[in-house]
């Protein structure tokens, strides 16, 4: 079964680009993985500090080991980053 994960994220105030370039840095990290068939960062056109991460991938296990392919000390550095805590979503195709 393949799943689509939608991944929310809201920057503080002032740090929407920070939040942008950590999530553009681990893109390439969460493709690698066995299972990702695809992994989009994308942008609120009408609010910049609204991010989202559109993860497809074999299965719900996959997207989870991928999830943990980011290593903990950038998760740590990336809290900060954080309006509040991020969301997502799990769907089937």
């Amino acid at each position: 079964m393949t799943i689509t994960r939608s991944n929310q994220f809201q920057a503080k105030a002032s740090r929407e680009e920070s939040l942008h370039a950590f999530l553009q840095s681990v893109i390439s990290d969460i493709e690698t993985c066995p299972g990702c068939l695809s992994c989009k960062p994308l942008r609120s056109v009408d609010n910049p500090a609204c991010l989202a991460i559109i993860e497809q991938g074999e299965s719900i296990e996959a997207h989870q080991s991928a999830a943990s392919a980011i290593p903990p000390e950038k998760l740590a550095e990336v809290a900060a980053l954080f309006a509040r805590p991020p969301a997502g979503i799990y769907y089937r195709t």
